[in-house]
């Protein structure tokens, strides 16, 4: 299966996931007079990040992926989100990015060294493995904390939610 076809229309379609679950978060917090930042700034765990911070990582962690993956500069976003929002904007813009990389550049060169710092180190990839190993896990991991979050917060979550539209698996 070519590359693009594993990691761009996977990154939006958990980008639109994110998108809904905040718009159901925001709901919930409006129609239980819960102030939103109670939820924004909720963690899981004192070290863990807040709502905002894993909303951000997973944008993240798309453009990155979606970028190194084509041989393009990562597009830079400041982190400076406080809203519903804004949120939402931050997940519409790194759409619009992932709806510019080309199929062809993705799939160009499985070979292709993967270079960037972690913290304090160099890491090396070709992007099979930085796909499979690194960039969906990372991508998965904070669109369900999100998920959790949320869910911990008292917002009326169900897997369905998570799985976001199934309607083109579903048959009678």
């Amino acid at each position: 299966m070519p590359l693009f076809q594993v990691s761009i229309p996977v990154f939006l379609r958990g980008l639109n996931v994110l998108a809904e679950l905040l718009r159901k978060g925001e709901a919930h917090a409006q129609a239980q007079n819960v102030p939103a930042d109670q939820l924004l700034q909720a963690r899981l765990a004192p070290d863990m990040f807040n709502l905002v911070r894993q909303v951000q990582s997973a944008s993240d962690a798309a453009k990155a992926g979606a970028a190194r993956l084509a041989g393009m500069a990562v597009p830079s976003m400041a982190d400076t989100e406080t809203t519903f929002a804004e949120l939402q904007e931050r997940i519409a813009k790194t759409v619009r990015f992932l709806e510019t990389v080309s199929e062809d550049d993705v799939n160009a060169d499985m070979e292709r060294a993967i270079e960037f710092k972690v913290g304090p180190y160099a890491v090396r990839f070709t992007p099979v493995p930085y796909l499979t190993t690194f960039v969906l896990p990372n991508f998965y991991f904070h669109v369900t904390t999100a998920y959790d979050i949320l869910r911990n917060q008292g917002v009326p979550l169900g897997k369905l939610d998570y799985l976001g539209d199934m309607s083109f698996a579903m048959q009678a």
